[in-house]
C-alpha cells in the first residue's frame, strides 16, 4: 500500500506533461539552428539579407550581383537584423525565423483558448509544431515561418477588435508574401461574420480604418520597389526595361503567378495540396481531414468558422494556382491544428475513440518503420546519437512509463507526439547534417575560407547560393574565369581546350538536399546520384 501511494505522488499530470512536451517542442524547433542552409531558396534568401549588411544597403535587394525582384522585404529585413547584432551565420539566420514560428504557436493557443478552451489550446499547440512540414522547413528557412507568426496573429487581434495590432501584422504578411497574405485574414474575420450573419459588425466602420492603416504599414515596402525599379527604368528585370516594382508587387507577384501570365510560371495540379498534406500534416493529417469532413457535415452547430474559412480559403486558393509549392501550405497550419485538435477532443462514442486509436497507432507503426528504414538506407555517421538516446529515454521514461497499459485519448496523443519528437530530432541532429556534406556550395566555402582565407573565387558555369552566403570573401561572377574559380568538371574540361592550365585544388560532391530522391538516399546508389563541383586554380 505504502508503495503504490508513493508511486502516484509522482505521477504528472495532463498539464505537467504537456508543459515538458512543449518545452521539447520548442527545443525541436531550434535542434535545425546549425544545420546549414538549404540550397536554393533558403541560401539564396540569406544571401540576400546579408548582402543588405554588407552593403549597408536596406532598400535594394541583391542576388547573383544583380538588382532581384521577386519577394517583399520584410523577411530580408529581420534576418539582417539578426545579422546586425549577432554576425552572419546559419544559426542567426534562422532564429529570428524560428522566433516568429514560436509566435505563432503562441497566437495559436490564445486564440483556441478564446474560442474553445485551454485544454483545446494546448493540444493545438502540440499539433502545430509536430507538423512535419513545419519542422523540416526550419532547414530551408524561407519566407513562410514568418507568414505562419503574422497570420494567426493578425486574425487573433482583428477577433479581439485590435486594430493597430491586427492591422500592423497584417503589413508585415503583405510585406512578406504580398496582397495574398490577405486571403487567410480576410476569410477568418469576414467568412465568420457572414456565416454569424453578423452584418452590423461585417460592414463596421473600423474595416475602412484597418484598410487605411495597412497601407500606411507598407509604405516601407511601396518605397523601397519605387527607389530600387521605378525610380530606374533603364535596369534590365527579367529581360526588359521599365519594369515596375510596385507594378510587380501588386500585381505579376500575385496575379501574375496565380493565372500564369507574369514573369515567373509555374504548372499547377489542382489536386497537389490535397496529397501534399498527408505528408506535410504528418502525423495529424487523417485527423485533420476527419476534422474538415465532419465540420462541414455539422456547419450549422458550430461554434466558430473563422479557422475553416481561413484554411480552405486559403487551400483553395493555393489549389486553383499554377505556382505550386508543398511550403505554402505552412501558413494556414495553425488553423489546421485548432480545427484538430478541437475535434479530437470532441469525441465522444467509443466508435470515435476507436477511430482515434486505430489510425495514430498506425502512423506511430508507420513512421517508427520509416525512420528505421531510412537510416538502414542511407546509413549515416552516428555522430549526435547521443541526443536522439537521451531524448528518447526521457520521453520513454515520462509518457510509457506513466501511461504503459492505458488506451486513454492523451495517452494516444502524447504517444504520437513522442514519435515525432524522435523522428525530427533524428533529421535534425543526425540525417541532415550528415547530407549536407553534399550540398557542395556550403562545403567548398567552408574549406575555402579555411585553407585559402581571403581569396576572391569565381562562380564560373555553376551558381552557388550557398557558396555565395558561406564565403568569408568576395564571391565574383565574371563571364570568363579568372584565377580562382568554382565549377564544374566539364568547364574544366572546356577551359583545358581553349589553353588554361587547370589545377583542381579540391573536388566536392554534390547533391541538392532539398530535393531528395531514392537513389541519393540509398547508400549503395548514393555515388551515381552525385555531381561534382571543383575548386580550380587558373591560369592562361
Amino acid at each position: 500500500m505504502l508503495t503504490t501511494t508513493v508511486t502516484r505522488s509522482f505521477v504528472l499530470s495532463e498539464k505537467q506533461v504537456w508543459l515538458l512536451i512543449t518545452a521539447m517542442l520548442v527545443l525541436l524547433q531550434f535542434s535545425a539552428l546549425f544545420v546549414p542552409i538549404l540550397e536554393p531558396d533558403g541560401a539564396l534568401y540569406a544571401g540576400i539579407a546579408k548582402t543588405m549588411v554588407i552593403k549597408h544597403d536596406y532598400w535594394n535587394l541583391y542576388a547573383d550581383g544583380h538588382d532581384w525582384l521577386d519577394k517583399p522585404h520584410f523577411p530580408f529585413w529581420m534576418a539582417a537584423i539578426s545579422f546586425q547584432l549577432f554576425g552572419i551565420h546559419t544559426w542567426s539566420y534562422k532564429l529570428p525565423a524560428i522566433l516568429f514560428l514560436l509566435m505563432g504557436a503562441w497566437y495559436t493557443y490564445r486564440f483556441a483558448l478564446h474560442l474553445y478552451d485551454e485544454k483545446v489550446a494546448r493540444w493545438a499547440v502540440c499539433i502545430l509544431l509536430t507538423a512535419e512540414h513545419l519542422v523540416i522547413s526550419n532547414n530551408d528557412v524561407r519566407a513562410e515561418p514568418y507568414l505562419t507568426g503574422v497570420i494567426i496573429a493578425a486574425v487573433y487581434h482583428f477577433y479581439r477588435r485590435g486594430i493597430l495590432l491586427g492591422t500592423l501584422f497584417t503589413a508585415f504578411a503583405i510585406m512578406t508574401k504580398g496582397l495574398f497574405a490577405l486571403v487567410p485574414v480576410c476569410a477568418a474575420i469576414g467568412g465568420h461574420l457572414l456565416f454569424t450573419r453578423n452584418w452590423k459588425e461585417l460592414f463596421h466602420w473600423r474595416w475602412a480604418l484597418a484598410a487605411v492603416l495597412i497601407a500606411l504599414f507598407i509604405t516601407p515596402e511601396l518605397y523601397a520597389l519605387y527607389r530600387q525599379f521605378d525610380q530606374h527604368p533603364e535596369k534590365i528585370v527579367f529581360g526588359a526595361a521599365g519594369v515596375s516594382g510596385i507594378r510587380f508587387f501588386f500585381w505579376d507577384s500575385q496575379f501574375g503567378r496565380f493565372m500564369n501570365t507574369g514573369p515567373i510560371k509555374g504548372s499547377g495540379d489542382p489536386f497537389f495540396f490535397f496529397h501534399t498534406l498527408l505528408w506535410a500534416f504528418l502525423p495529424w493529417s487523417v485527423m485533420l481531414y476527419a476534422a474538415v469532413i465532419i465540420f462541414i457535415k455539422k456547419w450549422k452547430q458550430q461554434r466558430e468558422y473563422y479557422c475553416i474559412c481561413a484554411a480552405l480559403a486559403t487551400f483553395a486558393l493555393f489549389s486553383l494556382s499554377r505556382f505550386q509549392l508543398p511550403h505554402y501550405l505552412n501558413i494556414i497550419f495553425p488553423f489546421f491544428a485548432i480545427l484538430t485538435a478541437q475535434y479530437i477532443l470532441s469525441l465522444q462514442t467509443e466508435k470515435g475513440l476507436k477511430f482515434f486509436r486505430v489510425t495514430q497507432y498506425t502512423i506511430i507503426i508507420v513512421i517508427a518503420v520509416a525512420g528505421v528504414v531510412i537510416d538502414l538506407l542511407y546509413k549515416p555517421a552516428m555522430h549526435y546519437a547521443w541526443l536522439l538516446l537521451a531524448a528518447a529515454l526521457l520521453l520513454l521514461y515520462l509518457l510509457l512509463h506513466y501511461w504503459l497499459d492505458k488506451s486513454t485519448r492523451q495517452a494516444v496523443f502524447y504517444r504520437t507526439i513522442s514519435i515525432s519528437i524522435l523522428l525530427n530530432l533524428y533529421l535534425n541532429t543526425i540525417l541532415y547534417p550528415d547530407m549536407m556534406q553534399y550540398q557542395s556550395g556550403s562545403t567548398a566555402a567552408a574549406y575555402a575560407n579555411t585553407y585559402l582565407p581571403g581569396k576572391s573565387i569565381a562562380l564560373y558555369q555553376a551558381n552557388s547560393y550557398a557558396f555565395d552566403f558561406y564565403m568569408q570573401a568576395p564571391v565574383l561572377r565574371p563571364d570568363s574565369a579568372t584565377e580562382l574559380i568554382f565549377t564544374t568538371p566539364d568547364a574544366v574540361a572546356s577551359l583545358q581546350q581553349q589553353g588554361y592550365t587547370c589545377t583542381v585544388i579540391r573536388s566536392f560532391p554534390h547533391f541538392y538536399v532539398s530535393k531528395l530522391d531514392l537513389p541519393f538516399v540509398r547508400k549503395a546508389t548514393r555515388a551515381g546520384a552525385l555531381g561534382e563541383r571543383q575548386l580550380v586554380a587558373v591560369k592562361k
